[in-house]
Order: C-alpha cells, then sequence, then structure tokens
C-alpha cells in the first residue's frame, strides 16, 4: 500500500494534543487515532531521522550529534522500497539527503533531486529552517502527483524553528499549524496510509536534547484502513519496519503489530 510519513519536526505531544483540532476530529470520526510515542536519546533531530528511517537507535546507528556529515550505515525505508522496484521521494531537509542518497550536501546539485537510480530517487530538499512550511507541502504535493510514489517522506522545519526561537510555552510555538487539513483528506481519498509523527518535542529552554517528557513525548497519529485503530504502544525504532509492512516489502526490521489490521 502507498504510504505517506510526515515527520513534524520539534513537535512535542502535549502541543499535539492541545493544538491539532484537525487531526483530532479525523480520529473522532474513526478515521485515525493518535499514540505518544517516547523518541530514542538523544532527543536531536539527525539521530532521530536515522532512527526513524531505519530503525537503529542513534547509540547503535552511530548518528550521536547533528554534525554527523555521511551516509548512513544502515538501509533505510528508501533502500527497502527501492530493493523492491517501488518508487520513493521525499520533500525533506537536507540531512535526509546526506543520510541516504549523498553526503555533504551540495545544493546546486542535490536540492532538486531526479535520479531514479538512487534510495531517494525523487526529492526536494531545502536547507533553511524558516523555509516555509507551506512552500514544502506544495513540494511534496508536486511530487506526489508528477511521480505517484509508493513512499514519500514529507518533513517541514516551522514548528522545531518556532520552539528554537520562543520555547515551548509560547504562542509562536504553540500556533505554529502544520497546514495537515489543507492535504490529509486528498491523500486518504487517494488511497494512501499516512503517518504523521515527530521526531523529537521541545522544551521552556528553547532547546531539545535531553531526557524531559517534552523533549522525548512526541505524537503517532495514524490514518488509513491498513490500521487497526486498537490500543498499542508503539517505538520509535518500529516506525521503519511498520512502514516497510505498510508497503509489503521485504525486511528486517521491528514492527509494531498492534497498530495494524
Amino acid at each position: 500500500m502507498k504510504t505517506i510519513l510526515v515527520v513534524l519536526d520539534g513537535l512535542s505531544y502535549v502541543v499535539a494534543y492541545d493544538t491539532m483540532g484537525y487531526l483530532h476530529g479525523e480520529c473522532a470520526a474513526g478515521r485515525g487515532r493518535l499514540y505518544s510515542l517516547t523518541c530514542e536519546l538523544p532527543s536531536l533531530s539527525r539521530p532521530l531521522y536515522e532512527c526513524i528511517l531505519t530503525g537503529v537507535p542513534p547509540v547503535q546507528s552511530g548518528v550521536v550529534h547533528n554534525e554527523v556529515i555521511r551516509l548512513s550505515h544502515h538501509r533505510s525505508i528508501f533502500h527497502f522500497a527501492r530493493a523492491a522496484g517501488l518508487t520513493t521521494a521525499a520533500a525533506a531537509y537536507h540531512w535526509v539527503s546526506e543520510l541516504y542518497n549523498r553526503a555533504p550536501f551540495n545544493a546546486a546539485e542535490d536540492r532538486h533531486t531526479l535520479a531514479p537510480a538512487l534510495p531517494i530517487q525523487y526529492g526536494h530538499f531545502y536547507h533553511a529552517d524558516h523555509y516555509p512550511d507551506s512552500h514544502l507541502f506544495e513540494d511534496a504535493e508536486s511530487l506526489r502527483l508528477r511521480h505517484q510514489p509508493d513512499f514519500l517522506l514529507i518533513h517541514p522545519m516551522n514548528i522545531d524553528d518556532a520552539g528554537h526561537r520562543h520555547g515551548l510555552s509560547t504562542p509562536q510555538y504553540r500556533n505554529a499549524d502544520g497546514l495537515l487539513s489543507r492535504w490529509l483528506p486528498g491523500w486518504l481519498a487517494a488511497g494512501y496510509q499516512v503517518i504523521v509523527n515527530a521526531d523529537h518535542g521541545m522544551n521552556d529552554d528553547r532547546s531539545h536534547g535531553g531526557i524531559l517528557p517534552e523533549e522525548r513525548q512526541v505524537p503517532l497519529f495514524v490514518f488509513g484502513d491498513a490500521f487497526s485503530l486498537a490500543q498499542a504502544r508503539p517505538q520509535q525504532t518500529e516506525l521503519c519496519g511498520t512502514v516497510c509492512h505498510l508497503l509489503g516489502v521485504d525486511h528486517d526490521r521491528p514492527v509494531c503489530g498492534d497498530l495494524l489490521r
């Protein structure tokens, strides 16, 4: 089944629970469910991109801080999908390109990717944290309509950027809308399974990386007829395998079976 994975960078569970009314409305209508997930450590961006996309925690992947600029040493969702002959795409921060396509990132060559032989075949990669989420979702929808990917990663950064500028308990951070109400209905109508989660949260010191609940507790929304919508306790290390299961591809990663029908 075609799958979209949305990673809302820096979104703490408590803020997702309080503010994401549209997603809660879909859940109340029986079309989705919200779970709480504890991110791995350290609660930093690049290490957790790697964890989400490969199922390998940072202390095992070696991607233990944001300045580890190299290709991943592990197979990702993109690799598993490509091995099965599926089509992949991503609209994401440039660190994702560095992990799975080429490192270091060269904006002139790598920002717009059209490379069928690479793990991420089609991509729009940005390198400014304030790159508008509205543009990023439009980039993603352009990829979806043009290339009909089996797996699409969408990774906006403005929530995290607002948190670093203003902190957790501020209107700027709490009102950094993910814009999903504009796009999710169309994805579901097109038959996609959709996972919306976050890599890590944010604290009142305008940072993250440690063990505070507001840094580690993140949301996991699921939408689509492949999901059980039942009680489950998903782990961040199970997201890679769960997406691979949805895609129907061979893999060797753990899966949260309770999420699935």
